[in-house]
């Protein structure tokens, strides 16, 4: 082995985590978690020799850090670029109102607008388990179960976690990791509950958790109210038009109904329906545009607070 060659697993760990400093963070802990896995597996595989000796022997086929770090690069690069989102011809365009209007084409729209609908129901399950496992966990603290209680719990967070990330990956396209912080070494219930304790990123999952129930009834009522609104609105018009060619009568009493038969008696339902129908449209496009924007702060919000920080 060369004289920077890492000699144990924490030191091939913090190479690795060095030669990714720059990169995003969801990345960097995909690839800890793997080099740490397969290292460990190795290790563990041959208990009759130094963790120094491992690595060497592996050397060639894992790879250095440096060239794990490059491989990853590569590969983050390959993705983004297979799944990046065509932009719409109309929002390359130097019109304003086309670049307005072609949020209509951009899918991300509709997976934001769907996000801030079901973002109320993840909200109070979300709530009700972070809740519950807290009170149960200070409940049980002075009985045996109390400790595998609560890593039990924080374990079923950070699964929650990671799921949530994949979620908000899918819908605004933001990095988010796609392994789980690696727990490490095996090592005691009290040695476990400590380094839970002490990582910033359990409470800030906990507060994650909790604060997706208020976040979700913002999201789920302006996403109900705006689409409502908008809806009426653009069906207002059939409405109207119908009403005067006679094609909808609202009335109960067929004494004081009145059907329209003259042409002119159209003109001025024609515009207020245009007016009304433009306005409907106008809040919809609106509408999409506010849901891209809400969850793109979302998402950044999520990584803030899910991911653990790069080097």
């Amino acid at each position: 082995m060369s004289a920077h060659a890492p000699r144990s697993i924490d030191d091939y760990l913090k190479q690795l985590r060095a030669a990714l400093e720059g990169q995003d963070p969801a990345l960097v802990q995909d690839a800890l978690y793997d080099a740490e896995e397969y290292l460990r597996a190795e290790v563990a595989a041959h208990p009759h020799k130094s963790e120094a000796d491992v690595l060497e022997l592996i050397a060639s086929t894992y790879g250095a850090p440096e060239e794990v770090a490059a491989a990853y690069r590569d590969t983050e690069a390959k993705v983004k670029a297979a799944l990046k989102t065509p932009v719409p011809a109309a929002q390359t365009s130097a019109s304003s109102w086309k670049r307005f209007f072609g949020v209509y084409l951009d899918p991300r729209s509709y997976t934001s607008l769907f996000y801030m609908l079901l973002a109320l129901g993840t909200g109070i399950v979300y709530f009700t388990i972070v809740v519950t496992g807290l009170s149960m966990s200070v409940g049980f603290a002075i009985l045996i179960i109390g400790i595998p209680f609560f890593l039990v719990f924080i374990g079923i967070t950070r699964v929650i976690s990671l799921g949530e990330g994949r979620l908000i990956e899918a819908i605004s396209g933001e990095r988010m990791p796609r392994r789980p912080v690696h727990p490490g070494p095996p090592a005691s219930w009290w040695t476990r509950i400590g380094e839970m304790l002490t990582d910033a990123r359990t409470w800030t999952t906990l507060a994650y958790l909790v604060i997706m129930l208020p976040l979700g009834i913002v999201y789920f009522t302006t996403a109900v109210v705006g689409l409502a609104v908008s809806a009426a609105l653009i069906g207002t018009p059939l409405t109207l038009i119908g009403e005067r060619l006679g094609m909808i009568d609202w009335s109960i009493n067929e004494h004081i109904y009145w059907r329209a038969h003259e042409p002119w008696t159209l003109v001025h339902p024609v515009l207020d329906s245009a007016l009304l129908l433009a306005l409907g449209v106008l809040l919809l496009t609106v509408l999409l545009h506010l849901a891209r924007g809400l969850v793109r702060m979302h998402a950044r919000l999520a990584k803030a607070m899910l991911v653990v920080p790069g080097p």
